[in-house]
């Protein structure tokens, strides 16, 4: 396992950033400042579209969390609804006239909100597009490195089948740009191990309920499978083993709370998380407030997935938390940029609530 050991976290949490110095177009220009109070006494918005997904309430957590961590905010002003990009200019449009120092927003669209997001930055206020990116050189953005998400579970995959065999290739939504993304990833990959042949491939809407259903039929079918890669539908892959009674082969997921747990506590589950923080959103507060404080700020930011293999055994300890939900996004920390505590985190209260 050296070759995944020299990628896999084996301290607590701590996950590799690349900076990636250009921003949209190609610039390596930095922030120079925003604009802000000046005295420190932060207000924060956050914009959010897409309600009861647990990985973006957790992205909302971790904006609270960074900010009360901080000591730097007084206040965080959510607007978190579903919606597309028509909804969220006009929640942005909301959050700046409440007087807002800085806006963190996972955006519905990557060209559609660039013309608020510049009428906020001619009012001084700073704005950081997390998850997904935007266009305009008026936002900073920070992104999880999808591509990479793909190609290093891939990889996890054929070193774990000693490069040959029939895999299953599950994939999110059609179309959304991070599948596209991890697929890409996925099949640079498998590029290199002529050997491996995707017999299967799935679109699971990363619905858990689904992709479980999908692999019952993969797997009652007459098809041999020697692996799955999936895109972060992972423990219901591997209970669709226990529930045929048979033992699962490797299995590539996210970084989800009970898929975490399993191949910390479960000697049968093989594979790998990857990891695609929720607490990116903690990341995206951290730089809003450098730039609101003068600091010079990459204006695009790229989180590098990491790998959690069996062997890597305290930092699935690390990541496990026995007491959250089952799909919960583990990898709670993203460092040097989240300074909160887990327990600040999981109290999702901001300053002042």
């Amino acid at each position: 396992m050296a070759h995944l050991a020299r990628r896999t976290v084996t301290t607590s949490v701590a996950f590799s950033l690349a900076l990636a110095l250009a921003a949209c177009g190609g610039s390596s220009d930095k922030g120079s400042g925003g604009g802000g109070n000046g005295g420190g006494d932060y207000i924060i918005g956050v914009s959010n579209t897409l309600v009861g997904n647990g990985w973006r309430e957790q992205m909302i957590c971790a904006v609270k969390a960074q900010s009360l961590a901080s000591g730097k905010v007084t206040k965080v002003i959510s607007a978190n609804r579903n919606g597309g990009p028509t909804e969220q200019i006009a929640d942005l449009r909301s959050l700046i006239s409440q007087g807002v120092d800085a806006i963190v927003v996972n955006p519905s669209d990557p060209t559609k909100l660039n013309s608020v997001i510049e009428e906020a930055k001619k009012k001084d206020i700073v704005v950081v597009a997390v998850d997904s990116a935007v266009t305009t050189d008026a936002a900073y953005n920070v992104t999880n490195d999808q591509k990479e998400y793909g190609r290093l579970g891939g990889e996890a995959l054929a070193e774990m089948l000693q490069g040959k065999g029939n895999v299953v290739e599950m994939r999110g939504i059609a179309g959304v740009p991070a599948d596209t993304d991890r697929h890409e990833g996925f099949m640079e990959a498998l590029g290199k191990y002529p050997d491996m042949k995707v017999v299967q491939e799935t679109n699971t809407g990363w619905d858990f309920s689904k992709g479980g259903q999908q692999a019952l039929d993969i797997l009652n079918s007459a098809e041999k499978v020697d692996g799955i890669w999936t895109s972060g539908i992972d423990y219901t892959v591997v209970n669709a083993f226990e529930t045929l009674g048979i033992d699962p082969v490797p299995v590539i997921g996210a970084d989800n709370n009970e898929f975490v747990g399993m191949l910390l506590n479960d000697d049968k589950v093989k594979g790998a998380a990857v990891t695609n923080p929720a607490v990116i959103g903690g990341v995206g507060t951290a730089i809003a407030l450098d730039v609101l404080e003068g600091k010079s700020v990459d204006k695009a930011t790229v989180l590098t997935p990491e790998v959690l293999t069996k062997d890597d055994k305290e930092a699935l300890k690390a990541n496990y938390f026995p007491d959250r939900e089952s799909t919960y996004s583990s990898a709670v920390q993203v460092k040097p940029y989240t300074t909160y505590t887990n327990e600040q985190l999981f109290a999702c209260k901001g300053p002042g609530e």
